[in-house]
């Protein structure tokens, strides 16, 4: 059997998919922190059957709870500090997400100008579906070259 020590203050995201751990690597930036991460990959669960965990041992703040909450809001984010749980923090889908996933038509605006955020509105909550925010670039017709002006609209 594996044997992962306990971390002093940091959080354990438990309940995670089998097999998305990596991902929630990446899309989190945990490579970016310097701090210490174990990934756990297909461990038993009673409840999932197999799971993924992630222990990580900087502070809770520097996790984007939007970002998990939109990748899976199943997941269970425990706050460990002095290598205890302190608090379970409850992840809901956020109503809007911003640069986490990009438009796929390519006649979208925000594919076309980089500078552009990408961002998504929640629009079924059931479903879980989300929709890209349109947005129309307009030049400004009084001062024509001095910048560039966006209206965002929700259709």
């Amino acid at each position: 059997m594996l044997n992962i020590s306990g971390i002093q203050e940091g959080f354990v995201l438990d309940h995670i998919q089998a097999g998305m751990s990596l991902q929630i690597y990446h899309d989190l930036k945990l490579d970016q922190l310097d701090c210490t991460v174990a990934i756990i990959k297909n461990a038993k669960s009673n409840k999932m059957g197999k799971k993924d965990i992630l222990k990580v041992e900087c502070p809770v703040e520097a996790l984007d709870l939007d970002i998990l909450g939109f990748i899976d809001h199943n997941i269970t984010v425990n706050v460990i500090k002095d290598s205890k749980i302190v608090e379970k923090k409850e992840l809901h889908m956020p109503k809007q997400v911003k640069n986490v996933i990009r438009c796929k038509n390519p006649r979208c605006i925000t594919s076309i100008e980089q500078e552009l955020d990408q961002i998504f509105l929640l629009t079924d909550e059931a479903k879980e579906v989300y929709r890209s925010k349109p947005q129309i670039k307009i030049r400004h017709k009084k001062v024509p070259l001095q910048g560039d002006f966006f209206i965002s609209h929700i259709s």
